[in-house]
């Protein structure tokens, strides 16, 4: 699907003035701060029910439009800074899943190797049910140990990396800055 037919999602936000829109715990200047908590939420639960193969457009309606003059440059600059921040810090948390499931991978092999060689031990020393337990047990442990790896492998990367993706497309939003309430 090409960037041109993909379709087109809308959100408008109403503020009274621009400072609404930013953390105001944040000392930074406008191009670098972050989005109020509340409206960073508000965008990125907006944006996430859509696919991600959707183009954005958001409209900003400021009710007290600024004495300096059209804010549409500034409020773009801004907004896609924070959301490729955001898609940056997303990515590394990615790696450190990944790096964290690269170790707990080396460990759960090892570990279930040594449950695996101890079983196979046991079960040579004899045909009771103690033994049979046992065996059995350190089957179990050692294929348990590898539950952690596999959940991150299979299941807890893929929400991360559309996340980033999400940041990404909110980074490169369209942005239009309107007078209004």
């Amino acid at each position: 699907m090409t960037t041109t037919s993909a379709p087109i999602h809308r959100l408008a936000l109403r503020v009274r003035e621009i400072a609404q829109l930013f953390n105001s715990m944040d000392p930074t200047p406008f191009l670098n701060k972050d989005l109020d908590p509340q409206a960073n939420e508000f965008i990125e639960s907006w944006a996430s029910s859509h696919s991600l193969n959707s183009r954005f457009h958001l409209t900003i309606h400021i009710e007290h439009w600024p004495e300096q003059g059209d804010p549409t440059e500034m409020l773009t600059s801004a907004i896609h800074n924070h959301f490729l921040y955001q898609a940056e810090r997303t990515r590394r948390r990615l790696h450190q899943v990944l790096k964290q499931g690269r170790i707990s991978m080396a460990i759960g092999i090892i570990f279930v190797s040594s449950c695996l060689i101890a079983a196979d031990f046991i079960g040579d020393l004899g045909p009771n049910a103690g033994y049979r337990i046992a065996r059995e047990s350190l089957t179990i442990v050692g294929w348990v140990a590898m539950w952690r790896p596999m959940q991150i492998f299979l299941y807890d990367w893929w929400p991360i990396l559309r996340k980033i993706r999400l940041y990404q497309k909110l980074g490169s939003a369209h942005v239009q800055v309107v007078p209004g309430k």
